[in-house]
Formats: C-alpha cells, structure tokens, sequence
C-alpha cells in the first residue's frame, strides 16, 4: 500500500505538472480520485473473487482439484448445525439469525464487493473530473461518465486477472503439488483424487 500509494503521487505529480505547472502534496493525493479509485478497484476484484469463490464452491467440483469438495462423499462444512454450549450464539438461537449467519460469509463479501464497487466508480468519476478539470475541459455527469470506457476497463482489468488466479489454482492443483501447503494435495496423491 505504501508503494502504491508513492508511485501514485509521483504520477499524478507528473500529470499535474505537466498539464498545469501545479503541485499536489501527498495528504491532497490520498483524498484525491486517483488514489481512491486505484486503491478501491483492486479491492473490489479482490472481493469478487473471494464472494464468487465461496459461492461457486458450495455446488461446483472439478474432479482431481484439491480446491473442490469431494464428488461423492458428505463433507464436514455441509452438514447440520447443531446447537451446543460453545456454538456462536446464531445457531443457539435459530431460525432466521441461523439463516443469516450460515449464509453470512457470502453475503460479507458480496456487501464488501458492492461497497468497493461503488468506491471505485466515485473515486474513477472524481478522477476523470479532476483530469477534464485540469485540461480546461467541461464537467460530465456521473450518468455520461458511465458511457465512457475509462471505468470500465479498469474494472473488468482486474476481473480477469481474479478469475485467471482462481481457474489457476483449481486446475493446476489436479497435476502439480507443494509438500507442506494446505493448498496441496499430499504429494503421493493420484491426479484423480479430489479433495485435500
């Protein structure tokens, strides 16, 4: 985040000076759109990942992957909550808290994608203003704004690279092993056992 953060600042200075002989400190760049928008679009495709992931595993297998649940067996995640003394108090009181909490990683990380979502687009809007600003060009609407490519590049940029890692992950551990990581499969597994 540091390194990010100066050689942000360092190219955002570039542009202000060279568009407008000015100057911009480091506390105007953390409040400025390109830091907000730079930072908020990685998380956002971080997020993705992470709340598509969860989702996707709880019915997609992909025989041999260390990553998938096993094709035929009942796993220990799926099976039903049962109240006991150290349980978390939702599944103490059941109904719809059990609901909820049983469903709550998922949702997290879906909350936490469309909060970053929105970050990002308001950082990338104010970006582009500022840059119109500083070119003497006039203000756009958010709604004008949304038409232009810039946003959505940088959004599905990073979408990609997320859903490359994780198609990564799945397939390259149906063949290839790390001894030590709960990634891998044990290394003497056959390539057609699924599961860790």
């Amino acid at each position: 985040m540091i390194a990010q953060t100066y050689f942000g600042w360092q190219e955002r200075l570039a542009e202000y000076q060279e568009e407008a002989g000015a100057y911009i400190s480091l506390a105007s760049y953390l409040k400025s759109g390109h830091f907000i928008a730079a930072t908020l679009e990685n998380f956002q495709s971080e997020f993705l990942q992470m709340a598509l992931y969860v989702v996707l595993t709880i019915s997609l297998r992909q025989i041999g992957s260390a990553e998938s649940k096993s094709l035929d067996k009942p796993e220990e995640v799926d099976r039903t909550p049962v109240p006991h003394p150290d349980a978390p108090i939702c599944v103490k009181k059941g109904g719809w808290r059990l609901h909820l909490y049983q469903n709550s990683l998922s949702i997290a990380f879906a909350v936490l994608f469309i909060l970053s979502w929105l970050g990002h687009l308001y950082g990338s809007y104010k970006s582009f203003s500022e840059e119109n600003l500083l070119k003497g060009k006039p203000p756009v609407g958010l709604g004008k704004f949304l038409t232009e490519p810039q946003f959505w590049f940088e959004t599905f940029q990073n979408w990609q690279s997320e859903f490359l890692s994780v198609a990564s992950i799945v397939i390259l551990t149906i063949f290839l092993r790390q001894k030590g990581s709960p990634e891998s499969k044990p290394v003497d597994s056959p390539h057609m056992e699924t599961g860790k």
